[in-house]
C-alpha cells in the first residue's frame, strides 16, 4: 500500500469558497484536489458539489476523473449559462507509480524533486477572469489540461488556490515535513484578500 504524509492548511474566512479533497483509491492509488469557486458565481456550491461528486465516482484513471468533471460542468452551464456555478479545480491522481494531473483554470500543483520545482497545472498571482473563463461551469466545452508523470518516494506534492501568491515553491525546504511546508507558504505567501489553502502531500513510497 502507499506510504504517505498529507498536511493541509486552509483559511476560507474571507469568501468560504475554497474546498479540498483527500480521498484513499485502495492499494496503491490516491487523489488529492482543490477547489475554489469564483466569487460571485456561486462559488461555495460549485467548489463543494466537485468536491462531492470526485468523492464519489468510480476513478481508475485520468479519463474517469475527465469524465466526472465534464459531467459537472454540464450540469452547471445548463443551470447557470457560463455566469453561475463556477469554480477552478485542480486533481492529482496517482496510480501504480504514475501521477495524473487534471486542471480546469487556475490553481497550481507543484511537484518537488531532489531540489527541482516542477509546476504541472495552473499559475499563481494570474488575473481572476483567467482563472474564471476556463474554470468548471463557464463554457459548454470544459477546457481541462492534463499532465503524466512519474512520481518517486521523497516527491512533495503542493496544491494551492488563487489566495496564495506567486513564488511560493522559491525556497521551500525539501526536508521540511508536509506542515512545516503548508504552514510557510500559508504565512508568508497568503494574499489576505482572499481564501487561501495549501495542500502538501509526501510520498515515501510503497509498502507490501
Amino acid at each position: 500500500m502507499i506510504n504517505s504524509t498529507i498536511a493541509t492548511l486552509h483559511d476560507n474566512s474571507i469568501h468560504g469558497e475554497d474546498t479540498f479533497l483527500i480521498r484513499d483509491l485502495g492499494p496503491n492509488a490516491f487523489l488529492d484536489a482543490v477547489m475554489d469557486g469564483v466569487t460571485g458565481h456561486g462559488g461555495e456550491e460549485a467548489s463543494r458539489t466537485v468536491s462531492e461528486a470526485l468523492a464519489s465516482a468510480k476513478l481508475d484513471s485520468a479519463e474517469d476523473v475527465m469524465a466526472v468533471l465534464e459531467e459537472v460542468n454540464q450540469d452547471f452551464f445548463m443551470s447557470g449559462g457560463g455566469r453561475f456555478l463556477l469554480t477552478t479545480v485542480s486533481a492529482a491522481l496517482f496510480r501504480d507509480g504514475h501521477l495524473y494531473v487534471v486542471s480546469a483554470g487556475d490553481s497550481p500543483v507543484f511537484l518537488i524533486r531532489s531540489g527541482t520545482f516542477r509546476q504541472l497545472a495552473g499559475r499563481v498571482g494570474g488575473f481572476l477572469p483567467v482563472g474564471a473563463a476556463r474554470s468548471v461551469g463557464a463554457q459548454e466545452q470544459l477546457q481541462l489540461t492534463r499532465t503524466e508523470t512519474t512520481i518517486e518516494p521523497g516527491d512533495r506534492l503542493v496544491l494551492a488556490t488563487d489566495g496564495i501568491r506567486s513564488g511560493f515553491a522559491d525556497g521551500l525546504s525539501l526536508e521540511a515535513s508536509p506542515q512545516h511546508l503548508a504552514d510557510h507558504v500559508l504565512t508568508h505567501f497568503s494574499k489576505g484578500t482572499d481564501d487561501a489553502l495549501v495542500l502538501v502531500a509526501r510520498y515515501q513510497g510503497i509498502t507490501p
